[in-house]
């Protein structure tokens, strides 16, 4: 598996991103000039350059790739249906993750305000009781839920209490990084061998 995150986006200018749009192939492109803020075109453009670096690393691929899009959004590479990859963004970092076995990753801005609702809504009454004052914790928890919805591809359609269950995870594994001091948590979850 390969991980790439882009984190140092606060000198990423426009310059930067009109330089990087000519890289991307024309439908690309489009999708990004969609976005009417700059942040929306940066995490387009970014993100699939990203994917573009990590297959090139991990399997020596230097054509641009084409996604083919899942029932539920969950893009897939057209070329090489047999290599998993999924991207995540937010306002501190761009992540993306590629590998051989379903993976999904999440990154979130530690920044990001978080309501009472959202936590009763997303979090089972002891997951509650282990984030209370420490929303850390939150996106720990919030970012591996994140992550394993994306690796199904489902959709949020599961219950958002009982996703970490252990039966529900067995033959999942998820792995969290913290990066406070850079503003972002992330997760990685992906199907065991």
């Amino acid at each position: 598996m390969r991980l790439i995150v882009r984190d140092n986006l606060a000198e990423y200018t426009q310059e930067h991103l009109d330089k990087d749009m000519t890289l991307l192939p024309p439908w690309r492109r489009e999708l990004a000039r969609r976005y009417r803020h700059f942040q929306g075109q940066r995490d387009c453009t970014l993100s699939y350059l990203l994917l573009c670096q990590a297959l090139k690393e991990e399997y020596g691929i230097e054509e641009k790739p084409t996604f083919v899009i899942g029932e539920h959004g969950k893009p897939s590479l057209q070329e090489y249906p047999h290599i998993h990859f999924n991207l995540s963004h937010c306002s501190n970092a761009i992540a993306c993750a590629v590998g051989d076995t379903p993976i999904g990753i999440d990154v979130e801005s530690t920044e990001r305000k978080i309501s009472d609702a959202l936590v009763r809504h997303t979090m089972s009454p002891q997951e509650q009781e282990e984030i209370a004052g420490d929303p850390i914790r939150f996106f720990r928890i919030w970012t591996q839920k994140e992550a394993l919805v994306k690796l199904r591809g489902t959709g949020l359609q599961d219950n958002l209490h009982d996703l970490l269950c252990p039966n529900n995870i067995e033959d999942i594994s998820l792995h969290t990084e913290d990066h406070t001091d850079k503003g972002f948590i992330l997760s990685i979850a992906k199907t065991k061998k």
